[in-house]
Order: structure tokens, then sequence, then C-alpha cells
């Protein structure tokens, strides 16, 4: 359905309009702090300097913002989806494989925006139906459950009460504030989680007698200090990793899912049809040309982040300034050092919290794929589809010949959408 360019009856700015200085800059900061929690999150569990993932998002924010003319009030930042094969790749190739795969990650997006410009967006479901894209969607969520475990319950590899105590906590406070948080208490779980957890880190060392909090780092570090960039081809000398293309490249097609999703969304909250102005192809390539970014230097993959729309459905701002002007923020925060060393100082227990959440949300957002698109699991051919995604995703199955290796979220996907195609419907089966 085609919808009009009107403006929203509700809304405080419209996608074109630019409010006050003053009040631009307050609203600027609410996104930034909309994203933040999750932001960091991710070069955390990974082991990348959080301050990149900042400095990724506000670029890759203003690169598409431009590729969409300034039409589309997206805000990109550290994909989860990409967590488990950038934990993979460091421990086997270092982060030359993890630069070059969000980066190829990107170029397909690339592609697909390509093809969409030429030949349309139908065939996408032809992929990538539900019944491939909620059980991926699972194994992304799914497969780091042991991750976020075991931050709660073990130090340096034992059982450890106190971990367990701060972990539950800062998981308690995350779900609290979600669930009975309003206005933008309820669009910042995570942040509010994460301070929650750290104060209580602090106050729960102190009647112990035990230390959970260091702040000899952030007492070291300057205030002005440039992010730990890694420059592919620039670090080391070039190098092809076809396990790094091979592992990413095709999640990019289950990020693509999250993508249209999105633009669903804003299409409905800004009373427009982004798919077709500036069109899928554009919103694509921005989401592209983003992750490239981010790839060029050594930041996770990125992708468009459902806590600002969430911010723009609460305060019916959808000023793309608005959104311009978080990401400049974001990319001036990145070069705080005394920012960088704060984050560094959070427990691990306080991190494995927040994973639990984080994780089991992804998970869930899997199964309301299915839900919502209503898969009858009793047809045996999607019962199968399902089954093998989730088994082999969670188990970790890997292709691996000469070198060349597609582990977990990459290997169940290609399994998956390979399923989809070759399977006889059930219907046709029995005739």
């Amino acid at each position: 359905m085609t919808q009009t360019q009107s403006t929203p009856s509700n809304a405080r700015y419209d996608v074109d309009q630019i409010p006050p200085t003053g009040e631009l800059i307050g609203l600027s900061f609410q996104h930034l702090f909309a994203m933040f929690g999750s932001t960091v999150l991710v070069p955390i569990l990974v082991g990348i300097d959080p301050t990149v993932a900042l400095l990724s998002s506000g670029l890759g924010t203003l690169a598409h913002l431009t590729v969409t003319k300034f039409k589309i009030p997206a805000y990109m930042s550290s994909s989860f989806a990409y967590i488990a094969a950038m934990q993979t790749l460091l421990k086997t190739d270092g982060m030359g494989a993890v630069a070059q795969g969000a980066i190829v990650g990107g170029l397909v997006y690339l592609v697909v925006a390509l093809i969409v410009r030429f030949m349309g967006n139908a065939w996408i479901d032809k992929i990538l139906p539900p019944i491939v894209v909620g059980p991926i969607v699972m194994v992304i969520g799914l497969s780091l459950a042991s991750v976020a475990v075991n931050d709660v319950m073990l130090k340096d590899g034992v059982y450890n009460t106190s971990y367990l105590i701060i972990g539950m906590v800062t998981l308690l406070a995350v779900i609290f504030f979600n669930i009975f948080g309003k206005g933008i208490v309820g669009i910042i779980p995570i942040l509010l989680g994460l301070f929650t957890g750290y104060i209580f880190a602090i106050l729960f060392g102190m009647v112990t007698g035990q230390e959970f909090v260091s702040f000899a780092g952030v007492a070291k570090a300057h205030w002005i200090s440039v992010p730990d960039l890694y420059i592919p081809f620039v670090n080391e000398p070039f190098k092809l990793y076809p396990s790094a293309i091979l592992t990413m490249a095709p999640i990019a097609f289950v990020t693509m899912t999250e993508h249209f999703g999105h633009v669903v969304v804003l299409n409905s909250l800004t009373n427009r049809d982004f798919f077709k102005d500036p069109g899928l192809d554009r919103t694509l390539t921005g989401d592209g040309v983003a992750q490239i970014i981010a790839g060029f230097i050594g930041a996770p993959p990125v992708t468009s982040y459902g806590e600002n729309i969430g911010v723009m459905a609460l305060n019916k701002v959808y000023s793309v300034a608005v959104i311009a002007g978080a990401a400049v923020l974001a990319i001036l925060l990145s070069f705080i050092g005394k920012i960088s060393a704060l984050i560094n100082s959070i427990p691990t227990p306080v991190v494995g919290g927040l994973s639990i959440a984080l994780f089991g949300v992804i998970a869930a957002s899997g199964l309301k794929i299915l839900v919502e698109s209503k898969t009858n699991l009793d047809d045996k051919k999607n019962l199968l589809i399902s089954s093998v995604i989730l088994v082999s995703g969670i188990g970790g199955l890997m292709l691996q010949i000469d070198g060349f290796q597609i582990t977990g979220v990459a290997f169940s996907t290609v399994l998956g959408i390979i399923l989809y195609q070759f399977l006889p419907e059930e219907s046709k089966e029995k005739k």
C-alpha cells in the first residue's frame, strides 16, 4: 500500500524539520543514550576497543543519511548478529579477518541493492522466508548463551557467588526498567541496567572487601585520545581471509531482514514509504556503506538500531537532523580517553547480566517471527528446516576444507536457504 507523504498529525518535528539549537542538542543526546549500552557491549564481548564502535556508529550513520538523501531517520550501530563469528575469527585469524569479514558483509548489501534496483525485491522472500529467518535469529541469541552465563558465574574459570549476585542484580535491573520504566526510561533499560550493575558492584565490593571495579585505568587515561583503530592492509600486509568471507557474508542476509523490519516501522511512524522514496536499493546501500566503513576502521559490523526507533515513537521527533546530531556526538565521544577507560572498567558479571537479557531477547525475536508469520510446524518441510538450523547453529556445526571454514550462524544460514529451496512442499509430496 502506498502511503502519502504528508506530515504525521502527531509529529513534533517531521523528517525534514530542524529543531532549535538547544532542543536539537538535547534530543540528540537522548538518541546517544538510547544506543550507547548496546553499542559498547558488542565490542566488549568481542574484545575490541569500545570507542572504535562509537566512532563507527557516528560515521556509519552520517554515511547512511547521505546515501539515503537525508530522508530516513535511521541510526546505525554495532550488530549483535556477528558476535559469535567475530569471537571465532579473532581466535583463529585475528583482527584482520574480522575487518575483512565486515567489509565483505557490506559488499553483500551493495550487491543485493544493485539486484533490487533492477529486479525489484520480490525474490528476497523466496530466499529468506520466515521459516529460515526465524530459527536463524534464534540461533544468533542462543549460540551466545554460554558466553553470557559464564560471564555471570565464573571468575578465572571457577564458580564465583559474588559474580552471580552482581550479574543477577544487573539482569533484574534491566528487566525492571524495561517493564516498569515510563517514557525514555523504558527505552534505555540496557544503559540503566549497566549503570545499576556498575554502582552495585562498587558498593558490594566495599561491603565484602573485594574489588570488582578498578579506576586505575581511568586515572591513567588521557582526556583526549585516538580510538585504537585497525586499518586493513595498513596494520598488516595484504592478506585474504577466505574463512572470514565465508563466515560473515551469509550473516549479512540475516541482518537484512532486520533492516526491512525497521524500514516498515519507520514508514508507519512517519507516514511515508521509504521503500519507494528514496528506495530500498538506497536504504540497503546505506547499510552496506556504513558496514564497509566499520570494517575499514576495525569496528564491529553495524545495523539500524531499534532502540533509536523506539525513541522516535516515544517523543514523536522524526527529524533527520536530530539523528545526525547524535552521530556527531558519538564521534566526539569516541575521542575522550577517559570514556574508553571507564567502559573498560565495567565488571565481567555486569556484562554477563546485560548479555543474558539481550541474547534472550534476540532468541525470542526469532520465535516471534515464526509466530507472526503463522508458520505451520506440523508441515514436515518447516519442521525439518527449523530443526536443522537450530541444532547446527547452536551446536556450532562447522565446514572446514584446507583452511576454509564456515561455522555456527553462517553454516546454519546456508543450510536453511538450501533446504528451503530443494525440499518439496508437503502437499506436493502427498500428490
